[in-house]
């Protein structure tokens, strides 16, 4: 059994039986413009031209399963649908009426049965995805516009994001690409926590002490919460408890506390199950101190840096010396740099750089960093993971990041809440004989 949606697409998409059209009364339909379609409340198509017989109407158009439904959706005692000019339905069972006493002309129109076939084989088919076959058979060209609508979109999507984020920094563009780069620092798993935790540090309080790079370390530990010594696992809390550093950091932070007034976060935010060491918060709590002490990651550097290669330099850090030795308090490990890995330099560009700049530009009105962000996409590799994997077994391969970001956003907006009726792949199997 599909939903009304699928009559709806059979009509935004003019899928209509090769015979002529007629009215429940028997009068003459030629769809001249099917109209707006409205994803809010109203009316579901606005706005369209429907000649019935020898007049042109201009006004809107509800669909149902079943017309009987009128009165289920109490469309009877709804002003908003006085301007219907037609009703179509699946099944005619009834006469309607609008509110104001009219009664609109109504039109029986099914989907057909190849539609509703590959449509319901789109929602059953196990292997994912299940449009792989029309991939197959499509143009490049459609493939490449897809693409291109598809980047569009996800870029869209993230300015829209920072857009609300520099509204809850009060404004400020360079604290909200603080909180959104410490949200990118999450790489995926810790996301939500970072960004919840980059919300909590107050950078007008950080700015006090940005030249001490131990006191800017106490302070990102202990709005984490992790000073906190219930945050210490058990397997180690005697080891972490007593490590001098911890302590010190500690002392710090309730110095920094005290001074303006603030409280952490709650540790149990932070995930750390099946996680490689490397991407433990400790490790990017540290990484994020530094960055922020040297003063490279601003919103004014960033916009300067008109090269690929400028905005990785601003972008590279390492922990601090106390993590060269450690992935957490008080155990002692092979001593290694740390340093941010080149690929997660990348994927940095791709998430905070990239959106940052398009959308300052956007704020700005200057095409040149809308320009200089999509050009950095075009420079970058295609991100390496499962997602892109799958599609490039499909034949979608992914040249650079911008492919590989357009992927990403379909496989998240169109295939994982099964939208087929709204992606174009989607549309080509469901309209194949």
């Amino acid at each position: 059994m599909y939903d009304e949606r699928l009559l709806h697409y059979v009509w935004k998409h003019r899928i209509f039986p090769l015979r002529q059209l007629v009215t429940t009364d028997g009068q003459s339909v030629e769809v001249v413009d099917t109209g707006l379609y409205n994803t809010d409340s109203g009316p579901d198509f606005f706005n369209a031209k429907v000649k019935i017989g020898s007049t042109l109407w201009v006004g809107n158009v509800e669909l149902h399963r079943r017309s009987s439904d009128w009165f289920v959706h109490a469309h009877d005692r709804d002003p908003r649908y006085d301007n219907v000019v037609l009703h179509v339905a699946e099944t005619v069972d009834a006469e309607v009426m609008c509110h104001n006493g009219n009664r609109p002309p109504q039109m029986q129109l099914s989907v057909p049965e190849n539609v509703l076939c590959n449509y319901e084989e789109l929602l059953s088919v196990d292997k994912y995805p299940p449009c792989r076959k029309a991939i197959a058979a499509m143009s490049r060209i459609e493939i490449h516009s897809w693409m291109s609508a598809l980047l569009a979109e996800r870029l869209g999507q993230k300015n829209r994001a920072i857009e609300r984020r520099v509204e809850r920094c009060g404004g400020s563009w360079e604290d909200a690409l603080f909180v959104t780069l410490a949200r990118n620092y999450g790489f995926g798993t810790n996301g939500e926590a970072f960004e919840t935790w980059a919300s909590t540090v107050g950078l007008n309080h950080a700015a006090h002490h940005r030249d001490n790079l131990f006191q800017i370390e106490a302070l990102f530990f202990g709005q984490a919460g992790l000073l906190d010594d219930a945050s210490v696992p058990r397997s180690h809390r005697c080891e972490s408890l007593a490590d001098d550093y911890y302590g010190r950091l500690k002392t710090e932070y309730a110095y920094l506390a005290h001074k303006f007034s603030i409280a952490p976060m709650d540790f149990r935010q932070w995930r750390f199950l099946r996680m490689r060491p490397q991407n433990f918060p400790y490790i990017r709590l540290s990484q994020l101190a530094r960055l922020y002490h040297s003063r490279r990651a601003t919103l004014r550097s960033l916009v300067e840096a008109d090269t690929f290669d400028a905005v990785r330099r601003l972008l590279t850090t390492e922990v601090t010396p106390y993590w060269r030795t450690h992935y957490v308090f008080g155990v002692e490990s092979v001593e290694s740099d740390k340093s941010l890995s080149r690929s997660s330099v990348d994927l940095l560009v791709v998430n905070t750089v990239v959106p940052m700049l398009f959308a300052y530009g956007r704020y700005k009105g200057s095409e040149r960093l809308c320009d200089r962000a999509m050009g950095f996409l075009e420079q970058l590799r295609a991100e390496d993971n499962t997602i892109v994997r799958v599609w490039s077994e499909c034949g979608l391969s992914a040249e650079n990041a911008g492919d590989s970001q357009a992927l990403i956003q379909l496989k998240k907006a169109y295939c994982d809440p099964k939208e087929c009726l709204r992606c174009r792949i989607g549309h080509f199997k469901i309209v194949s004989i």
